[in-house]
């Protein structure tokens, strides 16, 4: 077999499997999370961490408005760099929160699509960077 003589401007192509996670469930809430999200005052909501640096970690969306970013002033600190600074805003509007992108890098995702703002429904899963949360809005109004 004849060897051929490496060439150091060629490009070199590696292919990696890529992992189909769309049919990987989103794990059920646990009693305590359960609990938590019973117990949230009205017009509040629960983003929950499912996957990502610091999973199982709780934020309380409150009736305002809660800035999401790497900025260790924002409402929810999500240290990575895969998030923007001033990543997102979670808005509550008549009921309901919305989520609203701040013209991240990466881009804020509802159920795996890229959006710029959309209303959040109950199990909504929220990407932003390596983060996936859920959310669980209050049941009372």
């Amino acid at each position: 077999m004849e060897q051929q003589e490496f060439d150091p401007t060629a490009t070199s192509v590696f292919k990696i499997p890529l992992v189909d996670d769309s049919q990987v469930d989103i794990p059920a809430l646990s009693a305590v999370d359960r609990e938590a999200v019973a117990a949230l005052p009205a017009g509040s909501a629960l983003l929950i961490v499912q996957r990502g640096p610091n999973t199982g970690a709780r934020f309380l969306l409150t009736p305002e408005v809660t800035q999401a970013g790497r900025s260790p002033k924002s409402d929810i600190f999500l240290d990575d760099v895969t998030v923007s600074r001033h990543h997102c805003q979670f808005i509550a509007h008549e009921g309901v929160h919305i989520v609203r992108d701040s013209g991240s890098l990466n881009g804020t995702y509802v159920n795996r699509e890229r959006v710029e703002q959309v209303v959040l429904s109950a199990g909504d899963e929220v990407q932003i960077g390596k983060y996936r949360l859920t959310y669980h809005p209050s049941h009372v109004l």
